[in-house]
């Protein structure tokens, strides 16, 4: 898969972030025109994210890539993914902002694969996707770290799906109105799916019976979403059914096994960071 890059506005931010001024260090040791190579390599089996944009960080802080894995690729203990040549000064300035993306990127992509890997073991059709919960400023790095780690996005914001909350239906008088409303809503925008969440099993089956595209059920036990499941398959086979709330690689087979076509997360995004070692040497 050839995931999208960062544009250089971003890159650029990234390093004044860290670099607003210069490398005071490097400029006082007066170590900055001295040629070096810095390596990134991993220290445990890893997904890689963004090896792409730590690339472009090294290049646009003057050094020059040598070698490099795209996204996407798993690796294990100790397998050098990208490597660069360049003054002291282009390395240093661009080593910490290439690890910080490498750490965090390839740790949600890590996480995602183990999800991805544990859903589909138990049900090799069903669809991971996962939410906008991404901390605020970070989304174009997250997005790209769940696709590397081979999963989608459940909604990129607001603007681009239909998805239908009891937040929303309370002001419309209820659940029940909304339903009223539904194929009016449909015909509107008939490019769009529309998504509604139920809060109980009745709740799904009228949603769906009412022509949702997709009913979306929160925290709800593995043994009755198995027995939902199998009721709107079989009632309404048209509509499909995914499961949110606290799903992650420990519980995501059992989620993936009840027969739901769609896993919707958080989770990946919060947890350690990959741990990737650096050298830099003359």
């Amino acid at each position: 898969m050839i995931l999208y890059q960062l544009p250089d506005p971003d890159i650029e931010r990234f390093i004044e972030e860290d670099v607003p001024y210069g490398d005071l260090t490097t400029t006082l040791l007066g170590i900055g025109g001295g040629p070096g190579t810095i390596t990134f390599a991993s220290r445990h089996h890893t997904v890689l994210s963004c090896t792409e944009e730590a690339a472009r960080v090294l290049e646009m802080c003057g050094a020059t890539v040598l070698s490099i894995l795209p996204s996407g690729t798993a690796v294990e203990t100790g397998t050098t993914f990208l490597a660069a040549s360049g003054s002291a000064a282009s390395l240093h300035a661009g080593w910490k902002v290439a690890l910080n993306l490498l750490e965090y990127a390839s740790g949600i992509a890590t996480r995602t694969k183990k999800v991805v890997q544990a859903a589909r073991s138990a049900n090799p059709g069903i669809s991971v996707v996962t939410t906008r919960k991404s901390f605020p400023g970070t989304k174009k790095v997250a997005i790209k770290a769940i696709m590397a780690g081979g999963a989608l996005p459940h909604r990129l914001g607001l603007s681009e799906t239909i998805l239908v909350f009891r937040q929303h239906t309370a002001f419309l008088g209820g659940l029940e109105r909304f339903l009223d409303q539904l194929a009016p809503l449909k015909a509107r925008a008939p490019e769009n799916k529309v998504i509604v969440e139920a809060d109980t099993a009745e709740e799904a089956l009228k949603i769906a019976a009412a022509g949702a595209d997709v009913v979306q059920v929160d925290k709800m036990a593995v043994e009755e979403l198995a027995i939902l499941a199998d009721e709107i398959h079989r009632k309404f086979p048209g509509v499909k059914l995914s499961a949110a709330g606290g799903i992650d690689a420990g519980n995501a087979a059992p989620y993936a096994g009840t027969g739901v076509d769609i896993l919707v997360l958080s989770s990946v995004y919060f947890g350690k960071p990959a741990d990737i070692s650096v050298i830099i040497e003359p």
